[in-house]
């Protein structure tokens, strides 16, 4: 029995979704072009893969068969959230802290990205502490 369709993007769909979000409605054709500078791919794959983010409500298309246009639908601020989301509940138990330590402490940071990161923490408003 298949699994049920993940509401998150693929990997090969946030290709497609990055080239969306940086040149805005594109062609299959075009959209082909730009994955084509990566790796090669057949046209009927990337309308395959469209049509699949189309049923996931990923990607919008304007006008019809040959002359469609295809649009994100999702803001990258939205699927970067929810799959940010996916991954603290999938391998920190829920817990944004623990991501933000494993990055911190994982030496995965450059000086200046640390700065910034100390800077939008400091940016935040207080927090009231529960007990």
């Amino acid at each position: 029995m298949p699994r049920p369709a993940s509401p998150h993007p693929t990997d090969g769909e946030l290709e497609i979704l990055r080239i969306l979000w940086a040149e805005g409605p594109s062609s299959l054709s075009n959209l082909c072009e730009q994955l084509r500078t990566e790796r090669e791919v057949a046209t009927t794959t990337v309308a395959t893969m469209l049509r699949v983010m189309l049923d996931k409500k990923l990607v919008k298309r304007t006008g019809a068969a040959r002359g469609a246009l295809w649009s994100a639908a999702v803001s990258q601020q939205t699927t970067a959230r929810g799959m940010v989301r996916k991954l603290v509940h999938g391998v920190f138990d829920g817990s944004a802290e623990r991501l933000a330590a494993h990055l911190v402490e994982g030496g995965q940071l450059s000086a200046k990205q640390l700065a910034e990161l100390r800077t939008l923490i400091d940016a935040q408003p207080k927090r009231k502490v529960s007990s």
